[in-house]
């Protein structure tokens, strides 16, 4: 199977929702964790920050031969975190079964909305 243990996503940042009235999406960020395993895959997150300590020891189950996408606006699912809108932060993801992790964001903050998806690094 293909995939890695370790990801490390760089460039986190929810934008705003929906900041003007005339756009139709909505802003969001997510992390996509793909277990393509027969075995449900053991995910442990860290995140950093650049002004304040790391939350570490997030953990969450990726059921087997499923993708798991996490909002990082979402507390209930992000470990009780709650990263806030408009913040830089940086992900150390690691798994006991290889994984795939990639990142996307939609930011809709002027009209011409940007869209961005990335492979995290994998080792």
């Amino acid at each position: 199977m293909g995939g890695k243990k370790s990801w490390y996503i760089v460039d986190g940042y929810c934008p705003a929702p929906n900041p003007l009235e005339s756009i139709k999406y909505m802003g969001h960020e997510c992390i996509m964790i793909l277990n393509t395993n027969e075995q449900e895959a053991h995910v442990r997150i860290t995140i950093y920050f650049s002004d304040r300590d790391p939350v570490e020891g997030i953990t969450l189950t990726v059921p087997p031969k499923r993708i798991m996408t996490i909002n990082s606006s979402d507390k209930e699912v992000f470990g009780g975190v709650d990263v806030g809108l408009h913040v830089q932060y940086s992900l150390e993801i690691h798994s006991d079964k290889d994984v795939i992790v990639q990142y996307g964001r939609m930011d809709v903050q002027q009209p011409n909305l940007a869209y961005m998806a990335l492979l995290g690094y994998g080792e």
